[in-house]
Parts: structure tokens; sequence; C-alpha cells
């Protein structure tokens, strides 16, 4: 049985359940994104929270050798970005868009690693545009920080496309060929 056989399969749940995932938090966020209150609050920690769980059910049902640094990497820095988002609800919206920020920039270039490394399984462009846009999106939340009516309503945007760019990711993912 060859690697694309047990992981593209494995990819297509994990990315239909991130896709799910990102829908549903982005629509939470959205109703609750005028203030940090209890629910806002608790979605923004939520998020990389589940971006570990999720890099590390990738690893485990995987095993893609090539792409586990990136995964371990991931795994890392959405490990510090919750404690960092945690830390950051404290302080208000802005200190929560930079850290944001900080969180899309380098996990959106670890993402773009994976993909053009597991380019060859299909489905992976989706990945690479979506960790190029991260990059992009990121330096944006940095700058909107520093704007005087800073709001957390373009994080639940961003990570609804984000559910879309997993969305085509595991349509796209080659069949497994026996």
């Amino acid at each position: 049985m060859s690697t694309q056989t047990v992981v593209a399969p494995a990819l297509r749940r994990l990315y239909f359940v991130r896709f799910g995932f990102a829908l549903v938090w982005a629509g939470l966020l959205f109703t609750s994104a005028s203030k940090l209150g209890p629910i806002s609050v608790a979605l923004l920690v939520l998020y990389p929270l589940f971006d570990v769980v999720a890099a590390l059910v990738d690893l485990r049902t995987s095993r893609d050798p090539k792409s586990a640094l990136g995964l371990y990497m991931n795994i890392a820095i959405s490990g510090l970005a919750g404690i960092g988002l945690a830390i950051a609800v404290t302080s208000g919206i802005p200190a929560v868009l930079r850290v944001w920020g900080v969180w899309a920039v380098v996990s959106g270039l670890v993402q773009l690693v994976v993909g053009v490394g597991r380019r060859k399984l299909g489905g992976q462009g989706a990945m690479i545009a979506s960790g190029a846009i991260s990059t992009v999106a990121g330096t944006s939340f940095v700058l909107q920080a520093a704007q005087p009516d800073a709001s957390l309503v373009n994080l639940a945007g961003y990570a609804a496309l984000g559910g879309l760019f997993f969305l085509v990711s595991a349509i796209r993912l080659a069949p497994a060929r026996a």
C-alpha cells in the first residue's frame, strides 16, 4: 500500500472536519466579535488549540515523514498562540489582533511549506494558497491592531476563508488507488 493510498483518505477526512469547525467557529465569533466577552474569549483560545489537535491527528494518521517537522512546528506555534491569546484577551482587542496576526504569519509559512511537500498527493494547491494568504492576512491583523476601531470581525472572515481552502483541498485530494 503506497503512502498516498493511506495519507490522502486520512487528510481528506481531517480537512472536511477542519472545514466544518472553521465555519461554525467563524459564525460564532462573528456574532460575538463586537467585544471580548466570555464567548469570544473562549473561541479565540479554542481555535489554535483545535489546530494543535488537528496537527496531532494529521501526524498520527498520515505518518508522513516529509511533513512531520512542519506539523511539529505547527503544534508548537499553535500551542504558543493559544497561550498568547489567553494572555492577550486581558489586554484588549488590539493585543489579540497582534498575537493572532503573528500566529497567522508563522503558521501560514509552515502550512505553505507542508503543502509544497505534499503536492504529489493532489489538492495541496489550496493549502499552499491558504498558507500564502495567511501570511498576508496576519500582517493585516497586526496593522489593524493600531487602528482606533480594531475589531475581531475580520478573524471570522479569515477562519471562514481558511475553512473553504480546507474544503477545496479535501475535494481535490487524489483519490486512493489500490
